[in-house]
C-alpha cells in the first residue's frame, strides 16, 4: 500500500470522526430539543417538570444510540470493502507474478520444467477469466516457437513429407508440446464472449508440426488457423474443428472419427489414407483435397465445396449429397490470395 493511500484512509477516517461526532452532538438536540420554560409554563408540579425533562433526554439518547448503532454499521461494511479490495490487489499481484514465473519457464531447458509452466498458466486461465485470451496465445505463441514446420518457406521440407509409421506419438517424442496443445484444446471461453469475440477468439497454428498429436473425444480447437500445418497421424477422434483453417494441412493417416469440420478450409489439404468416419464436413471447402485411400463411411458431407483437383477415394460418388457446390476448375489458392471469385452451382 502506497504512502498516497495511506494518506487518503487517515483523512476518510478523520472526515467520518468529524462527521459522527458532529451528528452526535446536533441531531438529536435538533430532533428533541430540552424543553424550555416556555414549554414547562402550564405544568405546575416541580417533579412533573423534571419527569418531562428527563423523557426528552432519554428520547435524545435513543437517538444518540441509533446514530450510533449506525456509524458503527457503516465502519463495519467500510472495513469489509477496504478488506475485499486489499484481498482483490493481493490476488491480481499473485496472480501478475505467478504468470511472470510461468512466462520465464516456458522458456527453461528442461522440458519438464517446460510442462509445469503449461499447466501452471492452465490454472491461471481457470481462476482469472481476464488472463484466458492472454494465456491461449501466449501458448499458440509458444508452440509456435518450439515446434515449427517451415513448409514453403525458403530452405524448408518438401510439402508433404513421408508419413514415417514408426515414429512416436508426439506426446513422447514433444510432451511439452503435446501438452500445450491439450491445454489450448479445453480452453475456458474469455469473459463476455458474447460481446467481444461472436466465436471463441482465434488461435494462430499456421506452419507447426504436430505430427501424432493426441487429443481426447470432445476437445475443440475452433476457429484455429492451422495453414501448413502437419498432423500426419494424429489422433483427433472427436475433436472440434468447426472454422478452422486447414488450408494445404497433411492430415494423411490421421484419425478424424466423429470429429466435427463443420465449414472448415481443407483446400488443397492432404488427406489421404485419415479416418473421417462419422465426421462433420459439412459446408466445408474442399477444392483440391486429397482424400485418396482416406476412410468416408457415414460422415456428412452435404454443402461441400468441391472441383475438379478434389480426389475421392476409389468408387466414392459425391453426387449422392445434397448442395454440393461443384466449383470451376482452379488452382488452389495461394497463401495471400483475397476472396474467392469463383463462381459455383448446385450440385
Amino acid at each position: 500500500m502506497t504512502q498516497r493511500m495511506v494518506l487518503g484512509i487517515v483523512a476518510s477516517v478523520l472526515v467520518l470522526l468529524c462527521a459522527v461526532i458532529v451528528s452526535v452532538a446536533v441531531v438529536p438536540q435538533s430532533i428533541y430539543p430540552m424543553l424550555s420554560e416556555a414549554d414547562l409554563r402550564g405544568v405546575s408540579s416541580a417533579e412533573t417538570r423534571i419527569q418531562l425533562q428527563q423523557a426528552q433526554a432519554q428520547l435524545q439518547n435513543s437517538v444518540r444510540s441509533t446514530l450510533l448503532q449506525l456509524t458503527a454499521g457503516l465502519l463495519v461494511i467500510a472495513g469489509a470493502a477496504a478488506t475485499w479490495r486489499q484481498v482483490h490487489v493481493n490476488r491480481e499481484g499473485q496472480i501478475t507474478d505467478r504468470f511472470t514465473r510461468a512466462i520465464e519457464q516456458l522458456g527453461n531447458d528442461n522440458v519438464d520444467v517446460r510442462i509445469g509452466a503449461v499447466y501452471a498458466l492452465e490454472r491461471i486461465a481457470r481462476n482469472s477469466p481476464a488472463d484466458r485470451t492472454a494465456v491461449q496465445f501466449t501458448l499458440a505463441a509458444f508452440v509456435r516457437n518450439h515446434a515449427p514446420w517451415h513448409v514453403g518457406s525458403s530452405g524448408g521440407p518438401v510439402h508433404p513429407t513421408v508419413v514415417v509409421e514408426e515414429r512416436p506419438w508426439l506426446q513422447i517424442l514433444a510432451p511439452d508440446i503435446q501438452a500445450a496443445v491439450g491445454v489450448l484444446a479445453r480452453r475456458l471461453p474469455a469473459p463476455r464472449a458474447r460481446r467481444e469475440f461472436p466465436v471463441d477468439p482465434k488461435l494462430y497454428l499456421s506452419r507447426v508440426d504436430l505430427r501424432g498429436v493426441q487429443l481426447y473425444r470432445g476437445r475443440r480447437l475452433v476457429n484455429t488457423q492451422l495453414r501448413y500445418a502437419n498432423l500426419a497421424r494424429s489422433w483427433l477422434e472427436g475433436t472440434r474443428l468447426d472454422g478452422c483453417d486447414l488450408k494445404s494441412a497433411d492430415l494423411r493417416r490421421c484419425r478424424l472419427v466423429d470429429a466435427s469440420l463443420l465449414q472448415a478450409n481443407l483446400n488443397g489439404a492432404f488427406l489421404s489414407g485419415a479416418d473421417l468416419s462419422g465426421a462433420d464436413l459439412r459446408e466445408s471447402d474442399l477444392r483440391g483435397a486429397d482424400l485418396a485411400e482416406a476412410i468416408l463411411d457415414g460422415a456428412k458431407l452435404d454443402g461441400v465445396k468441391v472441383d475438379a483437383g478434389t480426389v475421392w477415394p476409389a468408387g466414392f460418388d459425391i453426387s449422392q449429397y445434397r448442395r454440393v457446390r461443384f466449383c470451376a476448375d482452379s488452382p488452389v489458392e495461394s497463401e495471400v490470395a483475397g476472396p474467392d471469385a469463383t463462381t459455383s452451382g448446385q450440385g
